[in-house]
């Protein structure tokens, strides 16, 4: 039997993970920076393509409907992962190596906030594009119409709620992150993230990079679409905040739980 057909042990999968993400730390800045630029644009795209998906699902049953939002949504980290760059949520895998003795904790900070920001400025231009190119306009505003949805719907939890849900959708996240190295092919690959990807999304947990594309591209809708100001410049940082929050608790703790059983120091 081929290797590609045999999936690696826990254990060999653990150091796959943990050797990638010590890498990944140690890049130079220029490739982190840049990297971190195409993960959030291609994060925002499938945000992009996932509000597409939801035009006009209020008349599908709603559990249908933010399944295939979420089964369209992996198009993002299938970007990510196969096309290549660096995603903070993935990338919080590095506090794995770092308890295990692997990564200088300095080194993965740095990292983790150069890749955070970097992907910050990559969703935001991508908002401003998909602004500027009148994508809201489908469905005689049915795109539009549902990426405020959303907006509103997530700028509305409570903290404790936000922070809650980022750690359920990274936990998600990063679990997809490990099948998908589990893969050796790109189909593979695809095959290994998507589940929990569409997962988190059809749950409608938090992921905080996906939220620097669609919180921003929804508050500037609000102005384009002449609707209602319902959605605030405090609510979306305060989002962020708590998901990012969220996202590094639930991203550290696959990591270390993985690394506490297969890996000796």
């Amino acid at each position: 039997m081929s290797d590609q057909a045999v999936a690696p042990d826990p254990p060999d999968l653990t150091r796959t993970v943990f050797e990638a993400v010590t890498e990944k730390a140690q890049q130079p800045l220029r490739p982190m920076i840049i990297l971190g630029l195409l993960a959030g644009i291609y994060v925002g795209l499938g945000g992009l393509f996932a509000t597409v998906a939801l035009a006009g699902a209020e008349d599908m049953p709603f559990g249908a409907g933010q399944v295939l939002a979420g089964v369209v949504f992996s198009l993002g980290l299938a970007l990510v992962l196969i096309a290549g760059s660096e995603l903070f949520t993935g990338n919080t895998l590095m506090l794995g190596p770092v308890t295990a003795g692997q990564l200088p904790g300095g080194t993965a900070a740095r990292a983790l906030s150069v890749v955070y920001l970097a992907n910050f400025a990559g969703s935001l231009c991508l908002a401003v594009l998909v602004l500027l190119a009148g994508v809201h306009q489908g469905g005689d505003g049915a795109v539009g119409r549902a990426a405020l949805d959303l907006g509103v719907t997530k700028t509305d939890k409570s903290f404790v709620a936000l922070l809650a849900s980022g750690v359920l959708a990274n936990m998600l996240v990063c679990l997809a992150v490990w099948m998908a190295h589990a893969g050796h092919t790109v189909t593979q690959k695809i095959a290994g993230l998507m589940l929990p990807i569409a997962a988190f999304v059809a749950a409608g947990l938090e992921h905080s990079v996906a939220n620097m594309y669609l919180l921003p591209y929804a508050y500037m809708l609000q102005f384009v679409m002449d609707q209602p100001a319902v959605i605030g410049l405090g609510g979306v940082l305060r989002n962020i905040v708590a998901a990012t929050l969220g996202n590094l608790i639930g991203g550290g703790f696959v990591a270390i739980a993985y690394g506490a059983v297969h890996i000796k120091r």
